[in-house]
């Protein structure tokens, strides 16, 4: 798998009848990474790629090319996913392909389900052995996720602010889903610093409009949202896109509670 959110996934249906190994560890920058020669290896050997596609992992094409394994078959987990279309989209082939929309959409535990579901349908296949199993474990997954997305929403619906800042465009779904409200963001394209003209903007509004908090992620550097927050008296809080990017985030629900969860304590904490 090419992320940690997958490997965790692909594990819960797979049970003791899979090993997975994840490209990413939790802590790089999916956007930027480049695979190492034990990745090479890793993908030679493997039956299944599972990815997120939509342009979120670029460097996965030349890997399965260069790895060459003929019996490889490439799973795009987010088909049938409803996208959101951010602002980032202006920027074609910054921070992702623009047509494809937002790629983070393992954030919302809807899109979970329907990635779950396309994991097992791809273990089913190449291991219609253990069918049942994957079935049954797919079943079991989808409550567990169903129960904390719905206690998740009962704990948001209580805000009496749910605005912030955001410091990289990952949030959309996380926000759609939870009710939260991403007023702007500090860096709207990948790999290049924001203008001092457009922190000054962010500045003035987040004073004007008392907007407390600012979301950033453990993958990136804290020096901007800490600069915008020393200037607005505004709370940063550090989240995880990742499972394990983060103590208490190991799997995607622990990650999907621990989100939600600091993010709204954030929120009540600066009303």
């Amino acid at each position: 798998v090419t992320i940690p959110v997958l490997k965790d996934l692909a594990e819960q249906v797979g049970g003791p009848h899979v090993r997975v190994t994840s490209l990413l560890s939790g802590y790089e920058n999916e956007h930027t990474y480049s695979p190492k020669p034990t990745d090479l290896i890793a993908v030679r050997k493997a039956r299944l790629l599972l990815e997120i596609g939509m342009g979120l992992e670029v460097w996965v094409s030349s890997l399965v090319k260069n790895a060459g394994g003929q019996s490889l078959r490439v799973i795009t987990t987010s088909h049938g996913v409803e996208l959101i279309h951010d602002d980032t989209d202006a920027h074609e082939g910054t921070h992702h392909d623009g047509k494809a929309g937002n790629p983070h959409v393992w954030l919302d535990p809807e899109n979970v389900a329907i990635m779950l579901r396309h994991i097992t349908r791809a273990l089913i296949e190449v291991d219609p052995v253990h069918a049942a199993d994957f079935q049954a474990n797919q079943e079991a997954y989808l409550q567990r996720l169903t129960h904390d997305q719905q206690e998740l929403m009962k704990r948001t619906q209580r805000l009496p602010d749910r605005r912030f800042i955001a410091h990289h465009p990952a949030w959309p779904y996380l926000a759609k889903r939870f009710s939260f409200q991403i007023v702007d963001t500090i860096h709207t394209q990948s790999g290049t610093e924001p203008s001092a003209l457009h922190l000054q903007a962010l500045i003035q509004k987040m004073r004007r409009d008392n907007i407390k908090v600012i979301v950033s992620e453990i993958q990136l550097s804290q020096r901007l949202p800490d600069l915008l927050a020393r200037e607005t008296k505004a709370h940063v809080v550090v989240l995880t896109t990742m499972p394990g990017g983060l103590e208490g985030t190991a799997t995607y629900l622990d990650m999907l509670r621990y989100n939600v969860l600091q993010l709204a304590r954030a929120l009540e904490t600066t009303t």
